[in-house]
């Protein structure tokens, strides 16, 4: 089987640095599975790794998209996929890197995330309630009511994986959570090492609330007005994002700094919270706790080897006893 190595945990765990070590040593090339990073002309909000940081190690999958084109899960598996057929043509080995777990899994079991079939009425519908005052928000509470487990996973805010599940709902009469576990549970055909990074709970909060306040120091108020200037309108999936999204409403004079900054926190902390539940119901996944590891990253990168060492040794066991 082809390997590959996937590196994720929640938003500012510190999962950069961890991956350009690791590359080195396995001779790896990094794929962003972050669904903000592929996007052009957004670097502070998204927390963007830049050139002079990767060091000589290739990165793929980002600033590749303009910010009014939409980007989901379908769309990064192509990707994706067509990155990975390119390291793999050199010799090298793809190292997934970011925290949005969906565009993990769908690549890693290769799932078949069913799309509807043509422009279905109840789709148009959803997404006329949704446009409404309140429209998204009773979208969501209806979610919560049919299919709890997705509007755990699902931000109340990103309304086009709400109106997805409610459509699969109705469409299929199936929860689309029941019918991802479903996916979740394929083989996968990579020789796969899933690493996820974590720290103390309350660790991880204060790095979260010291990035924002680096961002709004880096210029993250003035990045946002100039996407507004533009011509990049708060309703495009792009805008949809952690940082940005919060700061339209600043900048249209409906809330304070101090106000949109606290809710880029709040959220942050929430999502930071939802990526753990995701990754904690995927199976076969090797949790790196930082304090196992006194916050020693070197420790953290030599037993991220052990494992990929041993894990690459059984598969080869296994293909050796297969071909007898």
């Amino acid at each position: 089987m082809k390997p590959l190595v996937i590196l994720t945990g929640p938003t500012a765990v510190g999962k950069t640095n961890l991956s350009i070590g690791l590359a080195k040593r396995i001779n790896g090339e990094i794929i962003s599975a972050d669904s903000m990073q592929v996007y052009r002309k957004m670097d502070i909000g998204t927390a963007k790794i830049m050139p002079e940081e990767m060091d000589g190690i290739p990165h793929h999958l980002i600033d590749v998209l303009d910010p009014k084109q939409p980007f989901n899960v379908v769309l990064f598996k192509e990707l994706a996929t067509k990155a990975m057929d390119d390291i793999y043509a050199r010799g090298r080995i793809p190292v997934i890197v970011g925290g949005t777990g969906f565009y993990i899994q769908a690549l890693l079991k290769e799932v078949d995330f069913t799309e509807s079939h043509g422009e279905l009425p109840i789709r148009k519908q959803l997404e006329e309630k949704a446009a409404t005052e309140e429209g998204a928000a009773e979208l969501y509470r209806e979610l919560s009511e049919v299919d709890p487990a997705s509007a755990e996973t699902i931000h109340p805010n990103n309304v086009k994986r709400v109106i997805r599940a409610l459509e699969y709902y109705h469409e299929t009469g199936q929860k689309i959570s029941e019918h991802n576990e479903e996916q979740k549970q394929k083989e996968s055909p990579y020789c796969s090492a899933y690493f996820v990074l974590n720290d103390e709970r309350s660790i991880l909060y204060d790095r979260i609330d010291r990035r924002v306040d680096q961002m709004i120091c880096d210029g993250l108020v003035d990045e946002v007005f100039r996407l507004k200037e533009m011509g990049y309108t708060r309703d495009l999936v792009s805008m949809q994002g952690l940082g940005y999204k919060e700061l339209f409403p600043y900048l249209a004079g409906e809330c304070t700094l101090e106000e949109a900054v606290y809710i880029i926190k709040r959220d942050t902390r929430h999502f930071a919270k939802r990526q753990l539940t995701w990754f904690r119901r995927e199976k076969d996944v090797i949790w790196l706790n930082k304090p196992d590891f006194d916050y020693d990253e070197e420790k953290i990168l030599s037993y991220m080897l052990d494992r990929w060492n041993e894990i690459v040794s059984a598969d080869a066991k296994e293909e050796g006893e297969q071909s007898c």
